[in-house]
């Protein structure tokens, strides 16, 4: 497509068409004739299949925006409802009712109609009128087979309907095997999918299967292609002198990496130094990957179709070749190797005075981990004091420094949420062994604080040059949110502060209530509910600020081995280098082909969340079989109609399905987060303390349910036996025709609260 002539259009028609026009008479207004003709009709054509602008009944092209619609991604809940996730920066989400969905599945990027709007909490409501592309063309599912045909269970919940398949499209599967079916016709109305199987994975149940269904079912790349493969071979593994001539030589300084003691990709290395002046001197030292993956090249091509590496919990799956991830490009101890690095002068209050942006060549002299760093601060360990004993004084600096930066950050407003991460150990077989939580210390905020001050210098820097580069935007809470976060507060303790609705909220008012509730049992509740009202930060060639961290300017430049829009900050910063700027033909190529990079980044990204954190509950489950019957303490992280979520000890949440609670009938009482006993009074509600039996993990459904301890008298193991033995489902019939019966607003309601944790990807923490 013409792309010059395509942004003509799209700008004619924001600018100077006040209503929509035939594209005869979009051309005679434009003054399009003669040859052009040819290319403005296929220009129109282009536009309109993907949406840019609409046709009308009546053969006429409008903006989407100036038509009451809109164009985005569909995001949809297990509960069937679902989002769509606007591709404009300022454009809110529009929630799509189950019955309007019409044939659309996740992932889609479709067209809707508003047809209603909250004044209130400024929320949507919509239908999808038009599916612009599909992107469900191969799913992962189990399949069941009978003499003339066969069907397609789909291991993803939020796709309903079964796939039929006919007789002639088995392709060898059976019952019970896991398999890949490719679409051949979609849904209608109240017809299914049909297909045909193109892969069978191996059989349900099967070692790793369940691993390999969840790389198939996020379309994760596994394999590169041979001509990137044959690129990479050829990536000489040693720094050339001649490279290094043309660099500012660092290899003398005492420069460390701090990172996870497994750990093999290592894109960040540090130096601190006390200046004469008082200040601090921080440099940020990032593997120079763009010197190694040139623009439009196979590698460059891999690297963007994958746009993140993706940390599954038994394998990585790399944007970049081992022989560039882990070999050249990886700061190695020992090893010469090219960066890009950023100095940062700092005084007292953690202001950054003055900086420079530069190519260098490093040799990182020690490799250092997390948890050696915590036992030479915290701990004070002889022993690793005097095994390192050289670079504890730059250790000490780097604390003091760290702490400097991270109150600075917090007095500006910046949220800080501090969740445990939870990692699962597996033997050789991939099976778990342990769950481990890990909270973060001293060590990682180093290295946390550090590489938040290099990404808000080199994105202010970048805003400065008015040249287009990739900005990590995350934007303001809706309101609605922020009034049911209110309510909350307002459930567990009144005298917690609340936000000013009135007001544009600013997170120093989200972090002031973590600082009332921090130690307190309603802490992990509070803020795992705050994270859920905010939005998810994502990727966007226009600098938007971020949100979370206060931050007027904020970009992802420390990780270029592992994400791809660090890998254009690189280009755009050493283009500035080399030219000291940029052309306008070439500023003008980038402003159309960012936000299309910056939107398919975001979009990988939240697949490879989802895909990561399906993989780690798949092990929690498979780790819980084996603790069936035994008892745990927990705390209630979810109060819904149909049951209690329940986090146990080593942070593993279940469910506590409503029928297993048979000593009352228990009511759901919405705005109090709680279910109350209708005779005994007796109230569960979101916070408190309770003791559960696991009563069973099934790791093909990714479920775990609990039982409260029984009351004593009542026989535990039985009621344990009695409530296995039920197998009661994750809703009741009953439930879904309460929730089915209530008002259309009640259900918007309802859907809007868990968006955070249904219909998009929840990570347990702000993905800085």
């Amino acid at each position: 497509m013409n792309q010059k002539l395509a942004e003509n259009i799209m700008n004619f028609m924001r600018k100077q068409a006040y209503k929509p026009l035939t594209s005869e008479d979009l051309a005679l207004q434009m003054d399009i004739r003669g040859d052009e003709l040819e290319d403005f009709w296929q220009v129109i054509k282009e536009l309109e299949s993907k949406a840019h602008i609409i046709k009308t009944r009546y053969d006429k092209y409008g903006l989407p925006e100036c038509m009451n619609l809109m164009v985005g991604r569909l995001s949809t809940s297990v509960k069937g409802y679902g989002f769509v996730l606007s591709e404009k920066a300022d454009e809110a989400d529009v929630f799509i009712p189950q019955e309007s969905l019409n044939g659309a599945l996740h992932g889609d990027r479709v067209v809707a109609r508003i047809h209603y709007k909250n004044s209130y909490d400024k929320s949507f409501e919509g239908k999808i009128i038009r599916i612009v592309e599909r992107v469900n063309k191969n799913i992962v599912g189990t399949f069941e087979k009978s003499k003339k045909f066969g069907f397609v269970i789909p291991d993803d919940k939020r796709i309903k309907k079964d796939i039929f398949v006919a007789k002639e499209d088995f392709n060898g599967a059976n019952t019970g095997d896991k398999v890949v079916v490719e679409i051949v016709r979609w849904p209608e109305k109240q017809r299914s999918s049909e297909g045909k199987i193109v892969e069978v994975l191996g059989k349900e149940g099967d070692l790793g299967i369940e691993i390999l269904s969840i790389i198939k079912k996020h379309d994760l790349d596994t394999d590169f292609s041979p001509e990137a493969i044959q690129m990479a071979d050829k990536v000489n593994q040693k720094v050339q002198k001649e490279e290094i001539g043309k660099r500012r030589d660092l290899r003398d300084l005492e420069i460390v990496t701090i990172d996870g003691e497994d750990a093999k990709d290592l894109d960040d290395a540090v130096y601190v130094e006390r200046l004469k002046n008082g200040c601090y001197l921080l440099g940020v030292h990032i593997a120079d990957v763009s010197y190694y993956v040139k623009e439009n090249t196979a590698l460059d091509k891999d690297a963007y179709s994958r746009a993140t590496s993706v940390y599954l919990v038994d394998r990585v799956l790399p944007m970049l070749p081992k022989n560039l991830s882990n070999g050249i490009c990886s700061l190695n101890a020992g090893e010469d190797r090219l960066a890009l690095s950023v100095n940062m002068e700092i005084d007292n209050r953690g202001q950054i005075v003055n900086y420079e942006i530069y190519e260098s060549v490093i040799n990182v002299k020690k490799r250092l981990s997390y948890s050696i760093v915590r036992k030479i601060l915290l701990d004070h360990d002889e022993e690793l004091r005097k095994e390192y004993e050289d670079f504890v004084p730059h250790i000490e600096e780097m604390e003091r420094l760290c702490r400097i930066l991270r109150e600075k950050r917090l007095k500006r407003g910046a949220i800080d949420f501090d969740f445990p991460e939870l990692k699962v150990k597996l033997d050789d077989q991939g099976n778990p062994v342990e769950i481990e939580k890990r909270v973060r210390s001293i060590a990682e905020s180093i290295i946390e604080e550090f590489m938040l001050a290099a990404n808000e210098t080199v994105a202010e820097h970048m805003d400065s040059l008015n040249i287009p580069s990739v900005f990590r935007i995350h934007e303001e809470p809706d309101e609605g949110k922020m009034v049911a976060l209110n309510s909350l507060l307002n459930s567990v303790d009144n005298k917690l502060p609340l936000i000013n609705i009135n007001k544009e909220v600013r997170p120093m008012a989200l972090q002031k209530i973590l600082n009332k509730i921090s130690g307190k049992p309603e802490e992990r509740i509070i803020s795992t509910i705050m994270l859920r009202s905010l939005k998810q930060a994502r990727y966007e060639a226009e600098n938007l600020g971020h949100f979370g961290l206060a931050a007027d300017y904020y970009t992802h430049f420390t990780s270029p081995i592992r994400r791809y829009p660090d890998l254009i900050v690189h280009r755009m910063l050493r283009e500035t280098f080399a030219k000291g700027g940029i052309s306008a033909s070439r500023k003008q190529k980038l402003q159309i082909a960012l936000p299309r990079i910056a939107f398919h980044s975001s979009q990988k990204e939240r697949a490879a969340a989802e895909a990561e954190r399906e993989s780690v509950e798949l092990k929690k489950v498979e780790y819980m079989q084996k603790f069936i019957g035994k008892d745990f303490a927990g705390i209630i992280t979810g109060v819904t109609a149909f049951g209690l979520f329940v986090e146990i000890e080593n942070g593993v949440e279940g469910l506590v399905h409503v029928s297993s609670m048979d000593d009352d009938y228990y009511e759901y009482v919405e705005d109090r987060y709680s279910l109350i006993g209708m005779r005994t009074r007796k109230v569960y509600r979101l916070g408190d303390s309770i003791s559960i039996i696991v009563v069973k993990a099934d790791p093909l459904e990714r479920t775990i349910d609990f039982m409260i301890v029984p009351a004593e008298g009542v026989s535990k193991d039985k009621k344990a036996r009695n409530i296995r033995a039920k197998k009661p489902a994750r809703e009741t019939k009953s439930t879904k025709q309460t929730i089915k019966n209530k008002s259309s607003r009640k259900s918007i309601s309802a859907g809007k609260k868990d968006v955070k944790r249904s219909a998009r990807t929840n990570k347990r923490k702000i993905n800085k």
